[in-house]
């Protein structure tokens, strides 16, 4: 099952967070104190892999828990959305009995008394499977049947929601206070995990988690480790002594093993180095020793990056609360890599798309560094409203919304951090508009790159500036050292006024390197979206913009001829339908995850031929190659 959208209600400082959308990547972006943990752990606790207890005295908002605590039953803080796989869909339907399809959504909300409730979009329940009659039924019995009140086939939905809680997918949450300490004190360990407290430490529960789960995945327990290191009963018997040698022989091989597979599993799954790992117990301390094939010196963790030792304690819970079936689980991470180098910042980025082809990732940080810049459109930015509750947008522009400018900031400083990039990279640079023009055009690229429609030289890499004012900022950035950018730009008043003021400008004497969207799809007032074909389009119009409207489509009305957005925003204002703000980025991002799915619809030669015209104009030097 995939994770589509979820929303939080009434957990610690949100009041209602606004339906936050989960693609495979996801990155809540805010300043501290913005919530973003909070977020996390709601989500977490709906179905969590280990821990995420509910406890209304700290997860109720404390302005409002004397009025809540005693209708916990009624008080639900949170909604999640999925989307059905095929196995799940199958395995579901065969055990209820219902008909439940791949692509179905459904959403489960929890409430702080536990309990669970299932609904499923505008009301309607999975229809009952059919039931074959029996055929060997005895003539007589059949006349009495023929004869009694007909029942209608049912299954229970109460069956089906206890089967889709039990195929919900787990939550993995971890954040950097879990990471393993320099050296495990054991008798201290010991204490902690039996639930008991050391008299001048504080306990640290995530820490504690760890712990644990580090002794979970060496098969021991820390009382164990200890006695095992014990000296012998009698130092006078030499039986005594032989035993206690044997002892710490046979901790020694555990101990060895346990090394052995975390760094063959470790291998496996973080390709930045070939690190070795060891497990060595010294008297009461418990100690991790590293190395790897640039720094062969074997040295305790305590001496390594603390980058390493969040890598090390995050992979451990990853493993053993997902219990090795990484597939149905989904990692929350919290401040993720904080304490990485900035270039290791960049590393981890990358890496978590590699890890979410088997898993959702939503991770929360203030770092641009951790932010993908070819992928922007993954960030969620969080801030506090004007009543001081945590909320959560997609809309990554600031416009004149000075709530949510701080914690906007870390994503224009990943913007910043791509032109640097771009510059010393040697790479294409294109400048666009805004995110929704990067989402299609990236969208395309990989689409035509992918069915051998182009090759570029160079990595061909679009900016977005924020709308057409910001575009002479980033092109007199990237020009400086360079040849001018190529620019494309929306044929609506807006772009064709600025293109007018850029020909007689900065690209006097170079208007080639000025793309007009008009040009490519031959329409007046063409925007980036008329480049997109209506079949992409089509499923996020009927399902968010206008799944109102009963009586018109706006597929009918809709004329290929003209320019898309106008007849879109008019069909709107007839059907008094208020377009939300930032709908262009939400349906470029539909339009991509369409295009990427098991059931594209098919892109015409004719669609394709227009994309690689856009392409060639990006490309002069090595124009694609023509099929």
């Amino acid at each position: 099952m995939k994770l589509k959208e979820y929303r939080v209600y009434t957990f610690r400082s949100v009041q209602d967070s606004g339906w936050i959308e989960c693609d495979n990547v996801t990155t809540l972006v805010g300043v501290n104190e913005a919530g973003k943990s909070n977020l996390l752990l709601a989500l977490w606790k709906l179905n969590p892999a280990s821990g995420g207890e509910i406890d209304y005295l700290k997860d109720m908002p404390v302005s409002q828990l004397s009025d809540l605590r005693g209708q916990k039953e009624h008080v639900k803080f949170i909604d999640a959305t999925f989307e059905v796989d095929a196995d799940s869909a199958s395995k579901i339907s065969e055990e209820v009995g219902c008909v439940l399809n791949e692509d179905d959504t459904f959403t489960i909300s929890r409430f702080y008394d536990g309990h669970y409730e299932l609904s499923f979009p505008d009301g309607k329940w999975p229809e009952a499977k059919a039931v074959e009659a029996d055929e060997e039924v005895e003539e007589v019995d059949q006349e009495v049947a023929d004869d009694a009140p007909k029942e209608e086939k049912h299954y229970s939905h109460d069956d089906l929601k206890k089967a889709i809680i039990e195929a919900m997918p787990q939550f993995v949450y971890y954040s950097n206070y879990g990471n393993l300490s320099s050296k495990i004190y054991l008798p201290h360990a010991i204490t902690w995990l039996k639930g008991g407290n050391v008299n001048g430490i504080e306990r640290n529960e995530e820490q504690i988690r760890t712990i644990r789960i580090l002794f979970k995945f060496l098969k021991l327990d820390p009382e164990e480790i200890q006695k095992l290191g014990a000296g012998p009963d009698s130092p006078s018997s030499q039986k005594s002594i032989d035993k206690a040698e044997d002892r710490k022989d046979e901790r020694s091989i555990l101990l060895q093993s346990a090394g052995a597979q975390l760094t063959k599993k470790f291998k496996d799954w973080w390709k930045q180095g070939d690190y070795k790992f060891r497990f060595e117990a010294d008297g009461d301390y418990f100690r991790i020793l590293v190395s790897d094939d640039k720094r062969p010196d074997e040295v305790g963790l305590e001496y390594r990056s603390t980058g390493l030792q969040w890598f090390l304690s995050f992979y451990l819970v990853f493993l053993v609360e997902s219990e090795e079936s990484h597939k149905n689980s989904i990692l929350l991470l919290d401040e993720a890599g904080l304490t990485l180098h900035p270039m290791a910042q960049k590393a981890l980025a990358n890496f978590f798309d590699a890890l979410s082809e088997k898993n959702q990732i939503i991770n929360t940080t203030h770092s641009p560094f951790i932010i993908d810049s070819s992928n922007i459109d993954r960030c969620r930015v969080v801030y506090v409203d004007k009543d001081g509750y945590t909320v959560a947008s997609s809309n990554l522009r600031q416009g004149n919304d000075k709530l949510n400018e701080q914690s906007i900031y870390a994503v224009h400083a990943a913007l910043g951090l791509s032109v640097s990039d771009i510059l010393l990279q040697g790479c294409e640079p294109v400048i666009v508009e805004g995110p929704s023009d990067q989402i299609y055009l990236n969208m395309i690229k990989n689409y035509l790159i992918a069915h051998k429609k182009f090759s570029p030289s160079k990595e061909v890499v679009f900016v977005p500036s924020g709308g057409v004012k910001g575009v002479s900022g980033i092109v007199s950035l990237l020009g400086a050292k360079s040849e001018l950018p190529y620019v494309i730009l929306d044929s609506d008043k807006s772009g064709k006024d600025y293109l007018k003021k850029l020909q007689s400008g900065l690209y006097s004497g170079q208007t080639d390197k000025i793309v007009e969207i008009e040009s490519i799809v031959g329409k007046e007032n063409a925007e980036i979206e008329d480049l997109i074909p209506f079949s992409l389009l089509e499923r996020f119009i009927g399902n968010k913009l206008f799944r109102d409207c009963e009586d018109d489509d706006f597929e009918e009305d809709y004329d290929e001829s003209k320019a898309f957005i106008p007849q879109l925003e008019a069909f709107a204002t007839e059907h008094s339908v208020e377009l939300e703000k930032g709908y262009k980025v939400k349906m470029a991002k539909d339009a991509k995850n369409r295009l990427m799915g098991k059931k594209a619809p098919e892109i015409t030669e004719e669609e394709i031929a227009r994309w690689k015209t856009l392409f060639d104009k990006l490309s002069p030097k090595k124009a694609s190659k023509r099929s």
